[in-house]
């Protein structure tokens, strides 16, 4: 959603209102929608003129006695679009945009957003280039070279060493040169997204048998992504 929203705002919520009529003629079956106001706490990203209170069309699900959540005071972090001709009026920019806020969340939120405006943020893989694996001097031992595309043309490479016990520990670069002595990125940040979530579920079936595997074994240490998709 950070990479989605170019407004996300710390605020909390001043008042709700329910909409009936033409204006709710496309909310979804079992919701109700609320026209929101809300005071603005942080811009954590946006135009720098912003007004300190805000408005935004929000679809809820009323309890099984038909009652609409209260909102009133609630501290959100909403990751929405401006809208155009307004601005005291912004567009969540999907269903569930709006998130409760925590530390752990707000500050999740803005070193993300740091990442993505960072003049060197990883770019976007797109798919795999050209892969190889040169065994090394002893039994078991050797080194995995795998090229991806990206959607900028920016060179991103992984490499994966393994050591004659079978231990295996691998890298990625951002440029040309490797470096061994990096880590493989922490969950949850940009890079890591970018991996977990976009890197294809395996070599073409062209390549080697070693730098397959090598390939599994990069995916498997990322782990799952969880893009957080809203629900159907």
């Amino acid at each position: 959603m950070v990479l989605d929203a170019p407004v996300i705002v710390d605020a909390a919520i001043r008042s709700t209102t329910r909409i009936k009529g033409p204006e709710a003629a496309n909310v979804p079956p079992g919701l109700a929608r609320l026209y929101v106001e809300a005071d603005i706490q942080s811009l954590i990203r946006g135009p720098a003129a912003m007004p300190l209170r805000i408005g935004y069309l929000l679809d809820v699900r009323p309890d099984a006695r038909g009652r609409l959540p209260n909102l009133r005071k609630l501290r959100v972090l909403l990751f929405a679009r401006p809208v155009a001709g307004n601005d005291a009026q912004i567009q969540l920019i999907r269903p569930d945009a709006q998130r409760d806020w925590t530390p752990a969340a707000d500050a999740l939120t803005r070193r993300i957003t740091t990442e993505v405006l960072a003049a060197d943020a990883p770019p976007s893989i797109t798919g795999l280039g050209n892969s190889f694996h040169t065994p090394g001097a002893l039994p078991g031992e050797g080194e995995t070279q795998i090229f991806l595309i990206t959607a900028d043309a920016r060179p991103v490479s992984l490499s994966i060493v393994t050591q004659p016990a079978g231990t295996k520990r691998w890298v990625v670069s951002l440029s040309d040169v490797v470096d061994q002595a990096a880590r493989p990125p922490e969950r949850d940040t940009l890079l890591w997204y970018r991996l977990a979530c976009f890197l294809p579920p395996a070599l073409p079936g062209t390549a080697e048998p070693q730098a397959a595997e090598d390939y599994r074994f990069v995916l498997d240490s990322l782990g799952s992504c969880d893009r957080g998709s809203p629900p159907a």
